[in-house]
């Protein structure tokens, strides 16, 4: 009987053995996610290096601080420097959230109906479904400044909350995550409509609380 229970434990180990790579190589995958929190300030991230600092520091929470991290933002040209677009600040996938799912294999993917982004999928990087539209609170409004091809929104006004560093006025344009709602185009996950302003509290009024989405570009 003892050696049968050998036996026995050592077939439940050697079975059990690609369960527990499959996992570690899932685990290993996530290249997306979108914030579970903001920094709190509203759309004042502290700029693209705020954003892209508040990512990796999500990301090192949860074990994932090896890869370098970028926010999915775009902002305009100031003080002599250029403007910058999202897509061109994300590499170049293909991109996993933690659950291991692909959610696009490369940039025109991701701007393209091949994108798999949803509620479902555009997870935390703890793996958390993000609270969407009928949900309270509703926080699906996610800020980008970019256009449906992930390029800097253009138009009269502010689309970038002063670049990310306005807590006040202005205006930032943002997507829905769950791809539901209203605005000029409510499907999109990137480009939905402009925020009633920059502050914490104006980002929650139209359903949102300062969240961003995350890629690793390495």
């Amino acid at each position: 009987m003892k050696k049968l229970t050998l036996l026995t434990t050592s077939a439940s180990l050697l079975l059990g053995m690609p369960l527990a790579l499959q996992a570690h190589d899932v685990d290993n995958k996530m290249s997306f996610f979108l914030t579970s929190q903001g920094p709190g300030n509203g759309a004042d991230l502290g700029g693209l290096a705020g954003a892209d600092s508040h990512c990796q520091k999500l990301a090192n929470s949860v074990g994932k601080g090896d890869k370098t991290w970028h926010a999915y933002l775009s902002a305009a040209a100031h003080d002599g420097k250029p403007s910058v677009n999202a897509r061109d600040r994300i590499g170049n996938g293909p991109w996993y959230n933690a659950k291991g799912v692909k959610v696009a294999s490369n940039v025109d993917d991701l701007h393209s109906d091949k994108s798999k982004l949803s509620k479902a999928n555009s997870i935390s990087e703890k793996g958390e479904v993000i609270n969407g539209r009928g949900d309270k609170p509703n926080r699906h409004d996610i800020l980008s400044g970019s256009d449906l091809n992930g390029y800097l929104m253009q138009g009269n006004g502010d689309k970038t909350c002063s670049n990310w560093t306005s807590s006040g006025e202005g205006s930032a344009q943002v997507g829905h995550h769950d791809r539901i709602g209203g605005g000029q185009n409510p499907t999109s996950w990137q480009s939905a409509h402009g925020s009633r302003g920059c502050s914490q509290e104006n980002l929650r009024g139209t359903g949102g609380d300062g969240l961003f989405y995350c890629f690793a570009v390495e």
